[in-house]
Parts: C-alpha cells; structure tokens; sequence
C-alpha cells in the first residue's frame, strides 16, 4: 500500500513538471516570436524609411539637370520599386520659403506613412498633392517675370493622362516636343484628365483671356500666355491643386522680391558706366508688390509693373537682364 502510494506521488510530480516544462517553453517561444516580429518590423520599417529618403533626395537630384537657363521645357521619369504616393508639400515662411517631399509607400497593400521630409528651399514642385504610382515624370520650364525668377518643375504619374483639347499651336508644339506619354494633345480617352481652352465640359478649363485656370471650382490666375510670363504659370496651374499653387507663387514672388532689389543695386553700378536706366524706382515698386502678393488674382496688377520695367529695359543699350 505505501509502495503504491509513493508511484503515484512520482506520477503526479512527473506531470507537473512536465506542465511547468510546457509552460516555460510556450512562453518563451512566445516572448521570442515577439520580439522576431518586433525586429523584423523595425527593420522593414527602417529599409521603407531609407527607401523613402533615397527617393526624395533622388527626385530633388533628378530636377538639378531640369534647370533650363533660358532654354525651352525639358522633361525626365523617374522610376520607383514600389507603389509610392508623392506628398507636395510648401511652406511659404522665411526668406524664401521651403518645397517640402513627403512619401508614403505601400506595403501588404497598405500605405504606411513615413514621416521622412525633403526640405528644398530653391526648387518649386507643381503637383497636386498625394500623386501615386510607381513611374512619374517631372518636366520644368523658366518662369520670368519679367528677368528669370526660377525654373518650375511639374510632377505627374504615369497613371494620369492629360488631354489638352484646342490648345493654342504653341501648347500643342510645347507638348508634343515634350514627347511624354501621359501628356496628349488627341484622341481622348474616357479616363483621360480634360483640359479646355476653349470651354465646355471638361475637369480643367483653362481661360486665356481672362488669365486664370479653373480646377475644382478655383481659380488660379495667371500672367496669359500671349508671353512667356504666362506659359510656366499656366502649366503650374494646370498640373496643381489651389493650396499647392498659391503656396509656391508666394514663395516665386519672396524670390522675385530679392531679385528686384538686386538688379535695382546693379542699375547704380551701371550708371557709372555710362549706362542710363532709370528704372530702378519701378524696380523698387515691384519688389514691394511681390512682398505683398497674398494671391494670384494679383498677378494682373503686378503684370503692368513688369510691363513697363520690361520695355525700359529693353530700350537700353546696356540691359540689366
């Protein structure tokens, strides 16, 4: 009886710690499985990052070959591995303000957010904003107003096509130059994004008289496109939502401000020179305009101003620009 009683004894303690021993290697392995998961996670997290940021510094590489000078448009691609969703950010604080590239990228079919900023403070990005795809093309184009201000640069996905119907012979030449495939100028598809400019019913209308694009019940002003102040403005608008396009056109106008007063400093220089200008008070006037511009509407007063400075320089044997 008490040799019975000691096998069961044994029995019941080899079970328990047989349980314990089943117990320690679950929660270990769980603990284990855990922290993999963990790392493996922060790891993917930190390659998307660094994805994200090659990326943003890649795009702002690829615009440096895009500064035309004086040239005519010139356009590139840019290829990504992943779905990635560009995010067109601008800042219009500071001395020049700041072009800020956000990416998100997708991942089991799912956007993950990065939080990865690309600061530029001498580039102006024209989009609308959270443009997704995996190839984009960015072309630019000078913006002088009336001596060169800067080259802007339009981004867009391959996935969105853009019709221009009755553009004027010059936008239509301009676009098909560019050769770039999402860019058409005939033979619409259902899906392609419209452009007017001549009305009717279509996503973007683009009034040349008037100087102003219509985009989602807004407008955005700019210089006409019978010169070459309005053509970059027109194809900012065209390719920008409102907040994107007000945003960077206060920023073009900081620097179209430092400018002025450059070019009226040098107007003193070249009076010593033997060379007459005379316009460095309608320079003065139009670097206080460009610092008080709160929209684009206010581009028709400023056109005047340019105007007159353009035609004085242009009368000059020795022209400051």
């Amino acid at each position: 009886m008490c040799g019975l009683r000691d096998k069961m004894t044994k029995k019941k303690k080899g079970a328990l710690e047989m349980s314990f021993g089943w117990l320690f290697a679950l929660v270990a392995g769980a603990v284990i499985l855990f922290f993999a998961i963990y790392i493996s996670t922060r790891l993917i997290n930190t390659e998307k990052e660094t994805l994200s940021a090659q990326t943003g510094k890649e795009i702002g590489i690829l615009l440096n070959p895009l500064e035309t000078s004086f040239q005519s448009a010139q356009t590139t691609s840019i290829t990504i591995p992943v779905e990635t969703r560009i995010n067109n950010k601008c800042d219009d604080t500071g001395t020049f303000g700041k072009q800020i590239i956000q990416l998100d990228q997708k991942n089991l079919n799912k956007w993950t957010k990065t939080d990865i900023n690309v600061f530029f403070e001498n580039k102006y990005i024209f989009s609308t904003d959270g443009i997704e795809g995996k190839q984009f093309y960015i072309f630019s184009k000078p913006f002088s107003f009336p001596f060169k201000v800067a080259d802007l640069f339009y981004i867009t996905s391959a996935n969105d096509i853009y019709c221009f119907i009755n553009a004027p012979n010059e936008i239509a030449t301009e676009i098909n130059d560019l050769n770039q495939s999402n860019l058409i100028t005939k033979n619409c598809s259902s899906n392609a994004i419209k452009v007017c400019f001549s009305g009717g019913n279509c996503d973007i209308n683009v009034n040349d008289y008037a100087g102003y694009v219509e985009k989602n019940g807004k407008e955005m002003y700019f210089a006409g496109t019978e010169d070459d102040y309005g053509n970059a403005l027109m194809y900012a608008a065209i390719f920008s939502n409102y907040d994107i396009y007000e945003c960077q056109l206060k920023r073009l106008m900081l620097r179209e401000r430092e400018l002025s007063l450059l070019y009226a400093s040098n107007e003193l220089i070249t009076e010593t020179r033997g060379c007459d200008y005379n316009i460095g008070g309608n320079l003065n006037e139009l670097s206080d305009l460009a610092a008080k511009l709160n929209s684009s509407e206010e581009l028709k007063i400023m056109k005047v101003q340019v105007d007159i400075i353009n035609e004085e320089n242009s009368a000059r044997k020795c022209k400051l620009w």
